[in-house]
């Protein structure tokens, strides 16, 4: 198991409800989240910027 830092840039949502959902839909793509963090919000853009700490099951090369 190897852990990995990523960024991801999420639409925003109508509600926080719908936006934790979305981020947690799009982390959990990239690997198991240990700890996820909104870090920027781009209104102009409708973007909201996730920065988070995933596990991934990576296994080492033979």
């Amino acid at each position: 198991m190897t852990t990995h830092f990523i960024t991801a840039e999420i639409d925003l949502q109508e509600t926080p409800t719908q936006l934790q959902e979305a981020i947690e839909t799009e982390l959990a793509k990239q690997g198991e989240p240990l700890r996820w963090a909104v870090t920027r919000v781009e209104p102009e853009r409708q973007k909201a910027v996730v920065e988070a700490v995933v596990t991934r099951g990576d296994r080492p090369s033979s």
